[in-house]
């Protein structure tokens, strides 16, 4: 009932703000906010339709064993380890949630996913050397998550993982090095490790309220702005480093190795975006990026698995290696 609540929200407002000056709304709904201290145009950010946390971040979250989640293995997942734990976060709850503030391994970290931009990125957690809390400030840019924190109140765009407006504007979060990966190859990789328990009790986890948003050639829900000419806008793409490579041409290849980056498939996992039920959803190469430090080791490496539209939108100098 809340998803078809959520999904009939966005789809109203999507027709709402083409023809209306949303930032005068959403200037009175912060009104704590310096909004003349901005790194970005102010006129870019537009409404979801959704009020401050109105998609409810996790802000406690619990965790249980791998063995006893539930998870189909073949539903994808965020893995993090941050000083040797492991933690992984569904994306059947990240869906719903977007945003959880949890500590792994006695560090504070933020797990975000931003489900237009099929983003699922991850930072510590950590502004001007003190911890805070994130939440979802229903507002977006690019079609991408705005973010803000608790201790300023200013606004984060999740995909630079940068304070776009208010009093820390130009500042930007460390990332954390994470994968998203299938449930089973999580389980293959770690079995011991932690699995986010279910936030809510009674919620039908495992449903996608996007629908068939991933389909190669229809336009980014609530984009504004210009789209990349020679590729389709919803194609995956994996970026490191201002590059970007199509998934299929990695998924193809098996393995590529560009300087001190490799990006190889190890496995298959559902798209999230695809059918009602998740675990349904059509099979995507699941990929391994890697970076070769000094010492000769290759190691894991922050990068985006995202759509060909985000990469333009973000990365307008950026290389297409396909």
């Amino acid at each position: 009932m809340r998803m078809a609540i959520l999904i009939g929200t966005l789809l109203f407002v999507a027709i709402a703000t083409a023809n209306s000056e949303p930032n005068r709304s959403i200037r009175s709904a912060w009104p704590n906010l310096d909004w003349s201290t901005s790194v970005v145009p102010t006129d870019e950010i537009i409404s979801s339709g959704v009020r401050r946390d109105g998609i409810p971040p996790v802000y406690a979250p619990k965790t249980e064993e791998a063995d006893s989640a539930g998870i189909p293995g073949s539903e994808p997942v965020i893995s993090l380890i941050v000083n040797g734990e492991a933690r992984a976060y569904p994306l059947r709850y990240m869906t719903v949630h977007e945003i959880v503030n949890d500590v792994v391994g006695g560090a504070p970290v933020l797990v975000t996913y931003c489900p237009l931009c099929n983003a699922a990125i991850d930072f510590e957690r950590r502004v001007e050397g003190k911890m805070t809390a994130f939440g979802v400030s229903g507002l977006l840019r690019k079609s991408d998550l705005i973010m803000w924190d608790h201790a300023t109140e200013s606004l984060w765009q999740q995909f630079e993982g940068r304070a776009i407006v208010g009093q820390l504007a130009g500042q930007a979060l460390r990332r954390l090095p994470s994968r998203l990966e299938s449930f089973e190859e999580y389980r293959r990789r770690h079995p011991s490790g932690l699995v986010l328990a279910p936030p809510t009790e009674n919620f039908p986890y495992g449903m996608n309220p996007y629908v068939g948003y991933d389909r190669l050639h229809q336009r980014p829900f609530l984009y504004r702005g210009d789209l990349p000419r020679k590729v389709p806008p919803m194609q995956r793409v994996v970026i490191v480093s201002g590059k970007a490579w199509s998934l299929d041409q990695v998924a193809e290849a098996r393995e590529i190795v560009d300087g001190r980056v490799r990006l190889s498939v190890t496995h298959e996992q559902n798209s999230a975006l695809h059918r009602e039920k998740i675990v349904t959803g059509r099979r995507v190469a699941g990929v391994v990026v890697e970076r070769r430090g000094e010492d000769g080791v290759w190691r894991d490496t922050p990068h985006d698995v995202t759509f060909a539209f985000v990469f333009h939108a973000f990365h307008p100098d950026g290389e297409w290696k396909f």
